[in-house]
């Protein structure tokens, strides 16, 4: 098949996205959100499913490491995501799903799968009530229980060591049933990883600082940082940097240049997602009184 074919059997694909922080729920209720909307396939953790089947791809819940289980579910190999897109080629889909953390993540996740930009994004408070999802987050934080939206006999077959319990869950809502006629019910799998058994590793802000401070040393040595700011929310990490740059920089270029490498080198080294890095040029500085206390 020629690239042109290939890359147009992709364009025309329609693209979903369900977003929310880890342990709300995205993954229990992936299977009614693709019967609503006719979605053929689900790209999950770094699963391919379709039809109740694992057809490529590994998932994260197999990683030993929270780190680990990140970088999968972002397809950071090449060989994984590689695999993945050479899957969904062939399988000549028109609606797919993508469950991720954020709205940055599941772009990110389109783009690796050479995929079209997610053209509906769902939230998860769109579709779970608050009680349901602390109640979700409550499963994740106390039991370290995760699902996987294939039935447990998939799940054994693949991942035995992870296994955990399964779980069924009815469609609500929907068409008008007849007399006698009840609802789809689905097999969901619960799994507990050998990170959650662990606990969850948490980056400081501190080690944050420390890994910005040597991104822009090494980008350039005569940038100053004076200030950085971490923000969190449910979408990730925003950075706000203010700096002294040295007479003559060309601003525009090289501010783009070290916000994509801070992003590029963070997110490649400790798998959390930076949703914007905003740079503040406090003074344009002479070369020589660059790293001279003032």
């Amino acid at each position: 098949m020629k690239i042109f074919d290939f890359l147009k059997s992709f364009n025309n694909i329609t693209v979903f996205a369900l977003v929310g922080p880890s342990g709300t729920g995205k993954s229990f209720r992936a299977k009614l959100l693709a019967d609503k909307y006719s979605l053929e396939a689900i790209i999950d953790d770094g699963l391919l499913i379709q039809n109740d089947k694992i057809l490529a791809g590994q998932s994260a819940k197999r990683e030993k490491t929270y780190m680990g289980a990140v970088r999968v579910a972002l397809f950071d190999d090449k060989g994984h995501r590689d695999q993945v897109a050479k899957v969904l080629q062939k399988m000549h889909i028109k609606k797919i799903l993508i469950l991720g953390t954020s709205e940055k993540m599941v772009q990110k996740i389109a783009m690796r799968l050479q995929l079209p930009a997610p053209s509906k994004i769902i939230k998860i408070e769109d579709i779970a009530t608050k009680e349901e999802i602390e109640k979700a987050q409550r499963n994740r934080l106390i039991e370290g229980k995760h699902v996987i939206p294939v039935p447990a006999l998939e799940i054994k077959h693949n991942y035995p060591k992870i296994f955990y319990d399964r779980v069924m869950i009815a469609l609500k809502g929907g068409k008008k049933k007849t007399a006698g006629e009840t609802g789809k019910v689905y097999e969901k799998t619960v799994v507990r990883p050998e990170f959650s058994k662990k606990g969850r590793l948490e980056i400081s802000e501190a080690a944050i600082t420390q890994m910005v401070m040597h991104c822009v040393a090494e980008f350039d040595n005569q940038i100053r940082v004076k200030k950085l700011k971490i923000k969190t929310d449910a979408r990730g990490y925003r950075l706000i940097l203010t700096i002294d740059v040295p007479f003559g920089t060309q601003l525009t270029g090289k501010i783009h240049n070290l916000q994509k490498y801070i992003i590029g080198n963070v997110e490649k080294y400790t798998g959390i997602l930076i949703e914007e890095v905003s740079i503040i040029i406090d003074k344009i500085t002479n070369t020589d009184k660059i790293g001279k206390t003032e």
